[in-house]
């Protein structure tokens, strides 16, 4: 995977290292977003939602 890729230290280890960063930050970042963030934009709208549909 990408964990020995970043902590590689044999030759070629230094074009590795930081195509290896980048693919694990985003991994992270886009499991975090997903995880938090996208059901916090779901109770927003869905609430909205709610409201439109007991005010109908």
């Amino acid at each position: 995977g990408f964990i020995p890729m970043a902590l590689a230290t044999s030759a070629g280890g230094e074009v590795q290292r930081p195509l290896a960063t980048v693919v694990i930050g985003g991994l992270i970042t886009s499991t975090l977003l997903t995880l938090l963030l996208l059901p916090m934009l779901y109770g927003w709208f869905g609430d909205e939602k709610a409201k439109q549909l007991t005010e109908e």
